[in-house]
């Protein structure tokens, strides 16, 4: 790999992982935080911090200053991810302008190559009983939910930028991303800490599509390397009902088995206070009226199109499971006493 890599939200979940599988193959890597961002996921890696808004191109211009633009490869990852039902100018702003404004500098700069991490959300939901599969067809209009409108636009911007302004670029949709190197509070993140400190006592029904972070790194790696500019690529593994999950922690850890599965007509009926309570605690909601829309949805999604073409490849669910509860231990996210892995 002789490429220079320039990582944007570096710090986050997809992006550390990213940038340490990059550092582990040893290609040289830029990692972009916010300028207040802690830098704990990136301790002790070999690689350049810089730190700027992708709101704010000014802040981007060091970033962007590389020797050699058209060997250049940047990974978008930055972005707020949201199961939360309010409105949120801030997440336009970051998921949609900040898009545009990295595409805009890829362009103007001439750089070799861009990786957009879009999402499943940003596809157009196919009836129940059909499998979900690529499309160039974005529009905020036929998606469901703030965080989804955000990802369709900013899809369709770069395929826009692909197709009439030579910019070489790719797009991944991963599903829901769990595992190991959180190190902030991601939805799934959470609900796995809750369980193993005893906060977790009930679960609702529905399922997702959740993936491996690993496997998602690996495959906006190979993205980078041999996916088709201008083509879309979905990085899912396949649906779990969230009983599933549960079970599997239990049967790894030999914590307690959650029995109690609250009624939908509940769940619906508490979801905004759900909303409320965890805002006052600073922590994301475990269950939302988005997120339990989701988990009734069709989550059905194929990869055959990244297996056959970037030679992607998922992980067991418990391996997923028991690196992310082992990762957990040793970051002092599980309490000791509670710990029986």
């Amino acid at each position: 790999m002789d490429s220079l890599y320039l990582v944007t939200g570096a710090a986050g979940h997809l992006g550390n992982t990213i940038v340490r599988e990059l550092a582990d193959k040893g290609a040289p890597v830029r990692a972009l935080i916010l300028p207040s961002e802690e830098t704990d996921a990136l301790k002790s890696l070999p690689v350049a911090i810089y730190r700027g808004d992708v709101t704010v191109p000014d802040t981007l211009a060091s970033f962007f200053d590389v020797p050699d633009p058209a060997n250049t490869v940047v990974i978008h990852c930055a972005g707020i991810v949201s199961i939360t039902s309010a409105f949120n100018p801030v997440l336009h702003r970051v998921n949609v302008t900040g898009t545009m404004n990295i595409c805009d500098l890829c362009v103007a700069g001439g750089i070799g190559r861009l990786v957009y991490v879009s999402s499943v959300h940003a596809i157009p939901e196919a009836p129940h009983g059909q499998t979900i599969i690529e499309t160039p067809d974005f529009s905020p209009d036929r998606v469901v939910g703030a965080y989804a409108k955000t990802k369709a636009e900013a899809s369709l911007y770069v395929l826009l930028a692909a197709r009439d302004r030579d910019l070489k670029a790719v797009i991944v949709h991963p599903s829901g991303i769990i595992g190991p190197g959180d190190y902030g509070t991601a939805h799934m993140t959470q609900m796995i800490a809750d369980y193993m400190n005893n906060r977790l006592t009930a679960i609702v029904r529905g399922g997702y599509d959740f993936v491996d972070v690993r496997d998602v790194a690996a495959g906006i790696l190979s993205a980078a390397e041999h996916g088709r500019s201008g083509e879309c690529y979905i990085l899912s593994n396949r649906y779990y009902e969230i009983h599933e999950i549960m079970d599997k922690l239990h049967e790894i850890t030999g914590h307690r088995k959650i029995r109690t599965v609250m009624p939908l007509w509940f769940v619906r009926l508490t979801a905004p206070l759900s909303e409320i309570y965890y805002k006052i605690r600073k922590n994301p909601p475990l269950y939302t009226s988005y997120s339990i829309y989701t988990l009734f949805s069709n989550s059905h999604f194929s990869h055959e199109k990244a297996d056959r073409e970037l030679f992607y490849r998922t992980r067991s669910l418990r391996e997923t499971l028991s690196d992310t509860v082992r990762w957990m231990e040793e970051h002092n996210r599980i309490s000791v006493r509670n710990s029986k892995y």
